[in-house]
């Protein structure tokens, strides 16, 4: 989840960008019973007509597409669940056929994180990660609707994202103030002028009953799921409203859906301050040569802030000719804390800035988290993000209460707390309402549910797992991994992976309190 302030291109409230495969990938190549409202059914669902995939993203260096291939299709589902009948919008689909090597399970969904995340793209490039999963799952992804292939929301333009994303989250003065407040405003605006049509019926549960619809059109009696970050809202609120449709589902990197915007903000912003001083202390074992940014952990830190601080006085240039500001600079610091494999091009990124007054690595970093591809288009992440976030929960914050909460903010966190403040007036003015039932994920008679959380997460800090065990209810079990960045089976942690594949392949739940260190 990235967090809400942590990319000026929305302000937003962030579950899973570096864990969201397109982004992991872009920064590495820098190197059955329902509870009311659970309507969908599948009944009448056509199997969807699987094709050839177009347009993917390449797989990242070092892998290949799996054997069985790529297969696409286009699912049809109402726009307004409330109408089943009326118009349909179509959620995009891709699957990896399973390659055999035992009976084969049934269809393993995943949702990579968002919201906005794509999940069609992200699949493409992160299959190989789940390749013992597929000898016996058919892989499959998708775009929830708003996202991507699917009906996207838009808000803005290529040069106009630029802007918004180079634009002072963190304002000094009255004048600073009423700038980006006006931005926010004039972003909403667009939104609306854009996609007022589909904005209402965007959100978590209508993802859910989209996601019952898919478990139907695949053929599958039980939804076997594979959530990550946002994914585990998603997955949540799919096991609220059909909890006896639950089948072997894998919720990693928890989120608290209890929690108010401010709080899930506040608590980020500890959470990526922390992961920056696990940054620090690794940058220091790595030698004065590769990092001279200081003599231990707390220094590093401090170096990152002065570096951040000048930025807002002197943007840097870069190899592209865009100029690095201090809102991107920023960004581009926290995009490298969701995994421990980027660390070295964060470090590398600060020597340069310090050193070369060049800030070319840390804008690269910055346009990963914010869905920027190198054609200077952007994906449709911030204006979904937006959508999804703003219908998901009734919080609408004022200029008032983000003064008041500033000194909190910046406690938590010196570098990060500022920006993740001023992000809380994401859905300020918004033209939908929202509906605080999307974050009720409770799901007692549920089959037994892994949650995974990590202690080093910064985008979902550990706390959020065993919250999100008990919202849940019932039979789920909590898994535990002592490590760093966003996420625990993408680490490649042994133990971590040999328990979610036992319990995904066979169905054998970890007990819970179980910790892989």
């Amino acid at each position: 989840m990235a967090a809400s302030g942590l990319n000026a291109a929305s302000g937003r409230t962030y579950y899973a960008a570096g864990s969201t495969h397109e982004g992991q990938a872009a920064l590495t190549s820098i190197s059955g019973a329902s509870v009311p409202g659970g309507s969908a059914s599948g009944a009448g669902v056509r199997p969807p007509r699987w094709t050839r995939c177009t347009g993917l993203p390449s797989p990242p260096p070092g892998t290949a597409p799996p054997p069985t291939g790529f297969r696409c299709a286009t699912l049809q589902v109402p726009l307004d669940h409330a109408r089943p009948s009326g118009e349909k919008i179509g959620i995009a689909l891709i699957k990896v056929p399973a390659t055999g090597g035992g009976r084969r399970i049934g269809s393993l969904v995943f949702n990579f994180g968002g919201p906005g995340g794509e999940g069609v793209g992200a699949l493409a490039q992160a299959a190989d990660r789940y390749s013992e999963l597929g000898a016996r799952y058919d892989l499959v992804g998708f775009d929830p609707r708003g996202v991507g292939r699917s009906t996207p929301v838009t808000c803005a333009g290529p040069r106009q994202m630029d802007e918004i994303a180079a634009r002072d989250d963190t304002p000094d003065t009255p004048a600073e103030e009423k700038a980006y407040i006006g931005g926010r405003a004039a972003y909403v605006k667009q939104c609306q002028a854009r996609s007022g049509r589909l904005l209402p019926h965007v959100g978590t549960p209508n993802a859910a009953r989209d996601l019952d619809l898919i478990r139907a059109a695949l053929g599958d009696q039980k939804l076997h799921y594979f959530g990550i970050s946002y994914g585990t809202w998603l997955g949540g609120a799919y096991a609220h409203r059909f909890p006896g449709r639950v089948g072997r589902a894998v919720l990693d990197a928890a989120v608290d859906t209890g929690l108010a915007t401010k709080d899930l903000s506040l608590q980020q912003a500890a959470g990526f301050q922390r992961a920056l001083g696990a940054f620090g202390a690794a940058c220091v074992r790595l030698g004065r040569k590769a990092c001279p940014l200081g003599k231990d952990g707390p220094s590093v830190v401090k170096s990152t802030a002065r570096i951040l601080a000048g930025l807002d006085r002197r943007p840097l240039r870069t190899s592209g000719g865009r100029e690095l500001t201090q809102s991107l600079g920023t960004t581009g610091v926290a995009a490298a804390l969701y995994s421990r494999d980027v660390w070295p091009y964060l470090a590398q990124g600060l020597v340069d800035a310090v050193k070369r007054r060049d800030g070319s690595l840390l804008l690269a970093l910055a346009d990963a988290l914010n869905g920027r591809k190198k054609d200077g288009t952007y994906s449709n992440l911030t204006a979904a993000n937006t959508a999804i976030t703003c219908a998901d929960g009734t919080d609408r914050y004022t200029p008032a209460d983000v003064r008041r909460l500033l000194p909190a903010f910046r406690k938590a966190s010196p570098i990060f707390g500022t920006s993740m403040a001023w992000g809380l007036l994401q859905c300020t003015g918004w033209p939908v309402k929202g509906d605080a039932a999307a974050r009720t994920v409770s799901a007692p008679s549920a089959a037994p549910i892994l949650v995974v959380g990590n202690t080093g997460d910064p985008a979902t800090p550990y706390a959020w797992a065993p919250a999100l065990t008990r919202a849940l209810g019932g039979r789920a079990a909590l898994l535990t991994f002592e490590g760093e960045g966003h996420g625990a089976y993408d680490t490649g942690d042994l133990c971590v992976r040999t328990r979610v594949n036992a319990y995904l392949l066979t169905g054998a739940v970890p007990p819970t309190g179980t910790t892989c260190a």
